[in-house]
């Protein structure tokens, strides 16, 4: 161990007895069966454990050192050097696979949309919703409305060309 810690922990008669680290040594010294006990460091102290606790813990510990490593070697940057003095994360990290021009007319594709989507009906834009931005299946879309999948394709493929229509427009 590469410090004395302040306080340790021990088992006895069902809950935790506090002991100074000197206290600890001389009781160690005393009886041979604290040799058996096992303890972990939390916050400068030592706690004895069951053994399956002391296992758990230097195996998490052990992981972490190796992750450590793996870091290290492939030269990792953590995204938490990104920030400001507030915390905030910096955004000057630029995506050098990201094609300027692909995203303007994204950007100006989804205006589109947005001002289309108002002009279909109210059934046409719930099935929409449902599907694009709720996430469903058209197999749950087609339960909820009590059709069947390939009705619920068809509609939507319906839809679909007709928002095209309105957007190339």
């Amino acid at each position: 161990m590469k410090y004395a810690p302040r306080k340790v922990y021990i088992k006895e008669s069902g809950g935790y007895v506090e002991l100074s680290y000197t206290d600890f040594c001389r009781r160690r010294q005393a009886d041979k069966g604290y040799m058996d006990k096992l303890f972990i460091p939390v916050q400068g102290c030592l706690l004895e454990v069951v053994r399956e606790q002391y296992a758990d813990f230097y195996r998490d510990r052990e992981r972490w050192r190796y992750l450590q490593k793996l870091d290290a070697r492939n030269s990792l940057l953590s995204l938490d050097g990104f920030t400001d003095s507030e915390g905030n994360p910096l955004d000057f990290i630029a995506d050098e696979a990201a094609d300027i021009a692909e995203t303007v007319v994204n950007a100006v594709m989804v205006d589109r949309l947005k001002a289309a989507l108002p002009l279909l009906s109210d059934s046409e834009q719930e099935l929409i919703q449902a599907i694009f931005f709720d996430g469903l299946s058209e197999r749950e879309v087609g339960a909820r409305l009590s059709i069947t999948q390939s009705v619920v394709n068809k509609r939507k493929a319906r839809i679909l060309r007709k928002l095209r229509k309105i957007i190339e427009n």
